[in-house]
């Protein structure tokens, strides 16, 4: 969009308040002409007195000066609003004060007393008045656009009243809105420019089946998951399309809720995930002018790492992972360049530890976020060596070579499944959890992990899953109609990670606040309801090592505070290095069996 557009716009809008205010200035000449001919007996010939013009001409002016001095009508109001209605009184009362004033200290200028006590009141009733004719009329217009959209708005708030305004009197606007609904009894048979609040939202079936109503506009900013799921469900059973506002915070940036801010409601709405309030003084101190090392820099995590990071200005970004094509689309996001040039890609595998160790001597990084894992849970539990060489082996690999290039801070992103585990994804991820928690007791250096859950539209999870199904026309495939997940956004999940990084203490386990769990098959069904298709939801049977419920604690963690609303910190028992540095073994039941030896050491410890 051009920046150029809006100024027809402001234009326009200033013309409208200076016709206003030359409108309200001529109410008050007509007022003290008024006032005087009637305080003269209603003589004809005060019209050819001069005195008589001088003293109209003066109570205009000076209700123009007073307007212009205290920049009434600078502030944009709902026409014939109560905040238009104060504001302009305010401003007659002062000019009323003035022109008194004049009257009494100037007794030889022609200006009756009288007619300057009663005029401030005939001028306000002629403002009000007709600020209340045109408000009356713009109402009737409400019925005269047969071809927009029939809309319900849900919230009679200032949001609601907003909205109802703008899709009124904006031109672009494709809705009408036809009634509101809101739970507060004492705003029923309010009207709002001219449209009903006809009940609340117990109303929605009565209120579209007599509207004729095609949308529903949810005029709730801050909205509950729980709210928008059963708004949506009622709205679907009735034929609706629900519409939403953003976020609260995004629409005060600009002026009021506009007609094209609405939106279809997606899932981030259905799952409730929230703004994340960053310390930015802590992460800020943490990583400008630092040399910051990603490791898995493309994947769905260490990307939108990079991106947060890079906004906090780091003296380098090092980007690692062993996928070529992942650092190009990373480097592409960042610079706009995807020639795969700089010192600051590294194509590396993290079960190469000869190459991390010459390549973290080399750059010298003093934060290191490691990312970089094997993630799929049935694959591991097929091929457990692959879970070994990585998420343990891996982890160490990086923890050495972090360790021997003297960094300042190590940032281990674990999973939810590493609480309690049993499968050997999950017990993959505790071992690199305590390998970091040793790490921690024998290095200077501060090395905390991070353990969240899933991950809204990361590569492989089930909403993309669940997208892709759907699009070929299902089935969607369920292990079980039971199965609950941790849910968060991508960028959510990066920037907890980012201020775990900053303050978590030497050897804990950060938990972020995960909300509550959601359950597996309301996702898919809410999936379904959003693409408009028909399809069937399958289910599978749980796999091995799979839960019902995952949890974010196991049974025998401490819970420590950490500063930080959206953090808990626990400790995990230390795994010496020595335990895991073996010979390669290529037999898959030795790993199994060191796998349950560490499990046990969940409980022990």
């Amino acid at each position: 969009m051009s920046h150029a557009e809006p100024q027809p716009n402001a234009a326009r809008e200033f013309a409208v308040r200076a016709v206003w205010l030359l409108a309200d200035g001529g109410f008050w000449s007509l007022a003290l002409g008024i006032t005087i001919w009637i305080r003269l007996e209603l003589d004809p010939t005060v019209v050819t007195e001069a005195n008589i013009w001088i003293a109209m001409s003066l109570a205009a002016g000076l209700h123009i000066v007073v307007a212009a001095t205290t920049g009434t009508y600078m502030v944009r109001h709902m026409r014939g609003s109560f905040d238009e209605v104060i504001a302009v009184v305010k401003t007659a009362s002062i000019s009323a004060l003035a022109l008194i004033a004049i009257a009494w200290l100037t007794p030889a200028v022609f200006l009756p007393r009288s007619s300057a006590l009663l005029a401030p009141a005939l001028a306000i009733m002629f403002m009000l008045a007709t600020r209340f004719i045109v408000r009356s009329y713009r109402a009737r217009l409400v019925s005269r656009n047969p071809d927009g959209e029939r809309v319900i708005v849900l919230g009679a708030g200032l949001a609601g009243r907003r909205l109802v305004h703008n899709m009124l009197h904006d031109d672009r606007s494709q809705f009408t809105p036809v009634a509101l609904l809101d739970d507060d009894r004492g705003k029923r048979r309010l009207r709002i420019e001219g449209v009903p609040v006809v009940g609340g939202r117990r109303d929605l079936a009565a209120a579209a089946e007599k509207t004729k109503a095609d949308y529903l506009a949810v005029a709730i900013p801050r909205a509950t998951s729980e709210l928008l799921r059963e708004v949506q469900e009622e709205a679907a059973d009735l034929g609706l399309k629900v519409k939403v506002l953003p976020p609260i915070e995004d629409w005060l940036r600009q002026t009021d809720p506009q007609s094209t801010d609405l939106r279809d409601v997606n899932l981030e709405d259905l799952l409730g995930r929230r703004v994340v309030e960053l310390d930015q003084e802590a992460i800020t101190e943490h990583l400008t002018g630092k040399v910051v090392l990603v490791t898995g820099a493309g994947g769905s995590i260490g990307s939108e790492l990079c991106r947060q990071i890079a906004r906090f200005a780091p003296a380098r970004l090092i980007l690692l992972d062993r996928d070529e094509s992942a650092l190009h689309a990373v480097q592409l996001s960042l610079t706009g360049r995807g020639l795969l040039e700089g010192e600051d890609l590294l194509l590396a595998d993290i079960r190469d530890e000869k190459t991390l160790t010459e390549q973290f001597t080399k750059t010298r990084p003093d934060v290191v976020f490691h990312a970089a894992a094997l993630k799929h849970l049935s694959l591991l539990e097929r091929y457990p060596m692959e879970a070994w060489q990585t998420n343990v082996l891996g982890t160490l690999n990086v923890l050495t070579a972090s360790a021997r290039a003297g960094v300042g801070t190590f940032v281990n992103i674990s999973t939810d499944k590493a609480a309690s585990p049993t499968s050997v994804l999950g017990t993959s991820k505790r071992m690199a959890e305590r390998l970091t928690a040793h790490f921690a007791r024998h290095e200077p250096a501060r090395y905390v992990s991070v353990r969240f859950g899933n991950v809204l539209g990361s590569r492989g999870s089930v909403i993309p899953t669940f997208t892709e199904q759907i699009r070929q026309g299902g089935p969607i495939t369920l292990t079980h109609p039971d199965v609950e997940r941790y849910f968060m956004l991508i960028p959510e999940a990066s920037q907890l990670v980012l201020q775990a990084g900053a303050i978590g203490r030497d050897g804990q386990v950060l938990v972020l606040d995960m909300g509550e769990p959601v359950k597996i098959a309301d996702v898919a069904r809410q999936l379904i309801a959003l693409s408009g298709k028909d399809v069937e939801i399958h289910t599978t049977g749980l796999r091995p090592g799979e839960k019902l419920t995952e949890v974010l604690f196991a049974d025998a963690e401490k819970h420590l505070a950490t500063g930080h609303p959206l953090m808990t910190a626990v400790n995990v028992p230390a795994l010496n290095p020595d335990e895991v540095r073996i010979s390669q073994p290529h037999n898959e039941n030795f790993i199994l069996a060191r796998l349950q030896e560490s499990a046990a050491g969940v409980a022990i410890g």
